[in-house]
């Protein structure tokens, strides 16, 4: 169950509550029986575990070669795996007699 942080517009008394999804916001102070308002405040997200990483859920016969430990590049698993060609320069014309 998540946990809401009200405080109160007429005594600033502040205070966390546990509450279900389907339970109706409080709108009365405990304290001064004043209005209540919401706080909402920015939340932490930390990713922890297997399968954030492209490889992390393939199999090991994959011909991706990139580790668990990196993120994934956005570059096809076909070009990591082939090296840069040379840029090819044009023949020269033939002479004109």
């Amino acid at each position: 169950m998540p946990t809401y942080q009200y405080a109160c517009t007429a005594c600033d008394n502040q205070f966390e509550i546990v509450q279900k999804f389907t339970d109706d916001a409080l709108t009365v102070c405990p304290s001064c029986q004043g209005e209540l308002r919401k706080v909402f405040s920015a939340v932490g997200i930390v990713f922890k575990g297997s399968g954030f990483y492209r490889t992390d859920n393939r199999s090991s016969g994959s011909s991706s070669t990139v580790s668990s430990t990196t993120p994934a590049s956005s570059a096809p698993a076909s070009a990591e795996s082939k090296p840069a060609a040379p840029a090819a320069t044009p023949a020269p014309a033939p002479a004109a007699s």
